[in-house]
């Protein structure tokens, strides 16, 4: 199965809601926003990692706020 590929666009959404949802000193925020700002596969992948690793509340919030 291939994994989900997510634009920078949706990245930079994804960075604002977790601003609501951990603060915006939260080490995935800050990591989703570098992503959305450089697109580098490095940023994007430490990125991806931390947002895995986030609550499972946590993420599933960001990604409903994504979806309204």
């Amino acid at each position: 199965m291939e994994e989900a590929k997510i634009d920078r666009a949706a990245m930079g959404r994804l960075a604002k809601a977790l601003v609501f949802i951990c603060g915006s000193d939260h080490p995935t925020t800050v990591a989703l926003a570098a992503a959305a700002e450089s697109g580098s596969d490095q940023d994007i992948k430490k990125a991806r990692t931390l947002f895995l690793k986030l609550k499972p509340g946590d993420r599933q919030a960001a990604l409903t706020m994504l979806a309204n």
